[in-house]
């Protein structure tokens, strides 16, 4: 029986009942349940357990599968170089930059989830930091066609080697959506649900002469900006490359997509609702390859080498 002490409220004096049996301690919390609270509270757990897997925050499956397609392009590229060695074969060039292709592509995909979620300040910053990777990671691989024709249009490379490789390039955008359509179909979490075999629909929100234009002029200006960076060997030049090529894709998203490279405009967007094939070529691969052709002409002029001469840091006097 339970046994029970009467006392009198000081300021009611109503008499009241406490038990005098001993409390039970509760149960201290573990590290595991407290590391979940933690998480929850900050918003990367607790979500609807049903559409995302362990509740998990949709936003680190995107960024889990983008980590997932790097390290496989990662590992790709050490048994490439592996097999190779250091030798600047043909076959060599064309497989890295496959790899290379299929990385960009398979990333901008998913960062494709990302922007129709999270918008564009999220996709600009998930783009900001994988160029940054691929510049460290990709050494003279390009992954976009029109960099093997300006080695053509500037003498450094022969007409059948740059054909091969942007055939290379073109069929790794071709076969991407294969590997990214494995892990959508997974649906573990609720924004790829239905991703898989969704028909998708074109970026191109004006004419196709305008949005050619677009692609063009914003191309050029980022090969410059690069030629630049790279010719005056700038400090944080990685970081400014990306951060300029970034900036042109933002300002391009809302009219022509702001792709600026033919091989990832196609694996993305080439047979999607909203564009003819004739639209596609235009905006995408012409503009573009115009546009990086046309950088390639002024950087060779007296005007942007004197420009370049002033740039670069004045050496030292002994």
């Amino acid at each position: 029986m339970k046994c029970y002490i009467v006392f009198f409220k000081k300021n009611a004096g109503e008499m009241v009942k406490a038990s005098t049996q001993p409390k039970t301690r509760a149960r201290p919390i573990g590290f595991g349940r407290r590391v979940y609270k933690f998480f929850k509270n900050v918003g990367l757990l607790g979500f609807s357990k049903r559409n995302n897997i362990y509740g998990v925050h949709p936003l680190i499956i995107s960024t889990a599968y983008i980590i997932l397609t790097l390290l496989l392009a990662a590992i790709s590229r050490k048994v490439v170089k592996l097999i190779f060695g250091d030798s600047e074969s043909l076959v060599k060039q064309i497989l890295l930059e496959f790899i290379a292709t299929l990385e960009l592509c398979a990333a901008c995909f998913e960062l494709i989830i990302v922007a129709d979620n999270w918008g564009v300040g999220a996709y600009a910053l998930y783009l900001f930091l994988l160029t940054i990777w691929w510049s460290l990671k990709w050494e003279d691989a390009s992954a976009c066609p029109y960099a093997p024709l300006e080695q053509v249009f500037e003498g450094s490379k022969n007409v059948k080697t740059a054909l091969l490789i942007v055939i290379s390039q073109v069929l790794a955008a071709l076969v991407t959506f294969r590997y990214v359509q494995v892990l959508w179909a997974l649906e573990l979490t609720e924004t790829h649900q239905g991703k898989a075999y969704e028909d998708c629909t074109a970026d191109l929100q004006v004419d196709m002469i305008t949005g050619a234009i677009i692609e063009a002029v914003a191309t050029c200006l980022c090969r410059l900006v690069s030629r630049t960076l790279s010719e005056t060997e700038a400090r944080l030049s990685t970081v400014f490359d990306a951060f300029f090529g970034t900036a042109m894709v933002v300002l391009a998203f809302n009219f022509s997509g702001g792709y600026f490279n033919p091989a990832l405009a196609t694996s993305l967007k080439l047979g999607c609702e909203g564009n003819d094939f004739v639209e596609h070529m235009v905006v995408y691969w012409l503009g573009a390859t115009i546009g990086s052709l046309i950088s390639v002409f002024i950087s060779r002029t007296e005007w942007f080498q004197n420009k370049i001469q002033n740039l670069k840091p004045k050496e030292k006097e002994e």
